[in-house]
């Protein structure tokens, strides 16, 4: 597919702005490049269900903390012109550090959502949350998307860019897209090209430990904390992965549960260094029905 590539703000909103007068509508998949058949996967739900697909390639430079691998990150714009043809994007907009952050006098405005970005990789990550909200705002105000797509690997950001979206009223839909793995289970990630051969297969404990508490939720376990343990305990037996945290939280705030219940969807986050690769994964838990140790009411 014919794909078009800007630079700059103005020709990007110049060629959004041509697309809407032919009645189409806009979709966007925000990313940093080093794009895979996850990234791909974004671009073929939002053509589907989009007719004007744009896609962002910026390695944002707010969302990385000062010993973090911001200069290290992957920068594969040739590969990933080429990924997002073929998935079907219409233009491909690729901005400087400059056009996104220009020159201000005085210190800068930043977008924070409290509480969501405070815990979990917020906690392990300070500021980076306020980075992403930041710039997702900004790219919103670039592009003007009417729906924008998100993976479910990244959940915890996801539910941040859900809260932004509904709290500051912004008019685009925000579209979660199931994660892609690859076969033996590993979830897609542009830092996965940091593995050698023993270290990538190292990291599939990630979604062994899911697949361990799904199983046991399956199974009718109910206790937080056990499930929980399941988690650490998997982790922690492949000596090459260092856990930094693992927890079950509300599906929807990531508050931390003491119990799995009906009518309260729960999903397990896991976040672990496996050689130079800081990975994280996650699964919604089994939908529990009724309460494993009260059975069926009369």
């Amino acid at each position: 597919m014919s794909i078009r590539v800007v630079e700059t703000i103005a020709d990007l909103r110049a060629a959004v702005a041509g697309a809407r007068r032919e009645g189409a509508t806009i979709g966007f998949v925000p990313t940093m490049g080093a794009l895979h058949a996850g990234h791909a996967r974004l671009v073929e739900v939002a053509r589907e269900e989009t007719d004007f697909v744009v896609v962002s390639i910026f390695v944002n430079p707010t969302q990385f903390g000062p010993k973090e691998d911001f200069s290290r990150y992957p920068r594969t714009l040739e590969s990933d012109l080429a990924i997002c043809g073929d998935a079907g994007a219409a233009l491909v907009f690729t901005p400087s550090v400059e056009a996104i952050y220009p020159p201000s006098p005085g210190p800068r405005t930043y977008v924070e959502v409290p509480g969501l970005s405070d815990i979990l990789e917020g906690a392990s990550r300070p500021g980076h949350f306020r980075g992403v909200a930041t710039v997702v705002m900004k790219l919103f105000q670039m592009v003007q998307p009417d729906v924008a797509f998100f993976g479910r690997k990244d959940f915890q950001q996801l539910r941040v860019i859900e809260k932004m979206t509904s709290d500051l009223d912004l008019p685009v839909r925000i579209r979660p897209v199931a994660t892609v793995r690859e076969s033996d289970g590993l979830a897609m990630s542009s830092r996965n090209r940091y593995l050698d051969d023993a270290q990538r297969k190292a990291a599939t404990v990630l979604s062994r430990a899911l697949r361990a508490a799904e199983n046991a939720v399956t199974a009718g376990e109910r206790d937080a904390d056990r499930v929980r343990q399941i988690l650490v305990e998997t982790i922690e037996s492949e000596s090459s992965a260092l856990l930094d945290y693992a927890e079950v939280a509300d599906a929807a705030t990531l508050e931390a549960l003491a119990r799995i219940s009906p009518g309260q969807p729960a999903v397990a986050l896991l976040a672990a260094r496996v050689g130079p690769a800081r990975l994280i994964d996650n699964a919604i838990l089994p939908e529990v029905v009724e309460d494993a140790d009260q059975g069926p009411q009369e």
